[in-house]
């Protein structure tokens, strides 16, 4: 459990949070070789930070799962192994650049799909929405339904003879 706290507070800080400045900083700075380095970085930690959804489900019971953890963060953003950018070079970049038509059309399709199926449920909502309301006015008592429409025609006629 102490490592599992210890794990997210390094992941958080050192993984996140210094990062973000520095990326802030080679913005600011308009350092291309800077704001290049914090862009790879942030890709290897999108593709951490997704990997870690699934490896801390089934591998947290792993004997020194936190602290390799900590050290992956850490080796991640030293400047002395460069290893966010020793991945990218090696293994993201080659394999992004062989994939990326496929990528792109997944992409293309997805975004489609996802608006159709908004349009598609949200006229279904509205649609449930309208019946609700018919079926609800429907029900109400009549002498309700008159007495609040004798108030509201009551107030109408007397702002207009005013």
């Amino acid at each position: 459990m102490v490592s599992w706290i210890i794990s997210r507070l390094v992941v958080l800080i050192f993984g996140t949070l210094y990062p973000a400045y520095y990326s802030y900083k080679a913005v600011k700075s308009k350092d291309i070789k800077e704001y290049v380095k914090w862009m790879m970085y942030w890709i290897i930690f999108a593709l951490f930070t997704t990997a870690e959804t699934f490896t801390d489900i089934f591998l947290c019971w792993f004997p020194f799962y936190y602290e390799l953890k900590i050290a992956f963060v850490a080796w991640l953003l030293s400047p002395y192994t460069k290893g966010s950018s020793l991945l990218y070079r090696k293994f993201v970049h080659p394999t992004l650049s062989s994939k990326e038509k496929e990528i792109d059309d997944c992409l293309v399709q997805a975004k489609d799909r996802s608006y159709d199926a908004l349009v598609h449920f949200g006229k279904r909502g509205l649609n449930v929405a309208a019946t609700a309301a018919v079926m609800a006015a429907s029900k109400a008592p009549p002498r309700i339904l008159r007495s609040r429409f004798r108030k509201k025609s009551t107030s109408s006629s007397a702002t207009e003879t005013t």
